[in-house]
């Protein structure tokens, strides 16, 4: 408990650097969230409706999951220097995968009946995707950002070796200073945040769930 509380004394001792600091972990992943959802969504309806682009995508953005976000960074900073981009992209790249995966078995997995069934009705295309697809695809989908968020939340922390800023500093800080409160100023942080976008979203998701008929 008494590094707790040395952890908590530091961190009111360095209030403004801690509340800018968490302000550019959320920016990190925020933006590099709110990238992976745009170019995602439609990208899986895409892939679920077409065996090459689901060959091509799937394939490409699974071989991403093998390369270490630390080393994206790293391959990021002769292009775009040590800079808030160089970031984004590393957890842009990290967040990619779940979401197109979790949104092409999403709606891939959709009864072939109930599209049917909605053309059947009149409907169009555009109004078949956006009145039936998405609200049963919804669920599945935000699985996938779910595990994004998590994944992002807890790497966003690898911006403090390139000086970006984020709550890694403390814990680079807490390592380099060999101060285990230092750490946990970071570390702590961190840790809710992760649990509280996995809480937050598994209820968003049981909401959206559609009922069992």
């Amino acid at each position: 408990m008494e590094v707790f509380r040395a952890a908590l004394t530091y961190a009111l001792e360095h209030q403004e650097q801690f509340t800018e600091a968490l302000i550019d972990h959320l920016l990190l992943v925020g933006i590099s969230l709110a990238i992976g959802i745009v170019v995602c969504l439609p990208l899986g309806v895409l892939t679920s409706r077409s065996r090459a682009a689901s060959i091509t995508f799937i394939n490409a953005f699974n071989a991403l999951r093998v390369i270490p976000s630390l080393a994206i960074l790293f391959i990021a900073i002769p292009f775009f220097g040590l800079r808030f981009e160089s970031a984004i992209i590393a957890l842009t790249i990290l967040a990619l995968p779940p979401i197109l995966i979790n949104t092409d078995a999403a709606f891939r997995n959709i009864n072939p009946a109930i599209k049917e069934a909605a053309l059947g009705m009149g409907m169009t295309m555009r109004q078949s995707l956006f009145q039936v697809e998405i609200p049963l695809a919804l669920p599945v989908v935000i699985a996938g950002i779910r595990t994004a968020t998590v994944e992002v939340i807890a790497s966003a922390t690898l911006a403090a070796f390139i000086g970006i800023g984020g709550l890694g500093i403390f814990i680079t800080r807490g390592f380099a200073m060999y101060d285990p409160a230092i750490l946990l100023v970071g570390a702590v942080p961190v840790a809710l945040l992760a649990i509280l976008a996995e809480v937050s979203m598994g209820f968003m998701q049981r909401i959206l769930q559609p009922p069992v008929s």
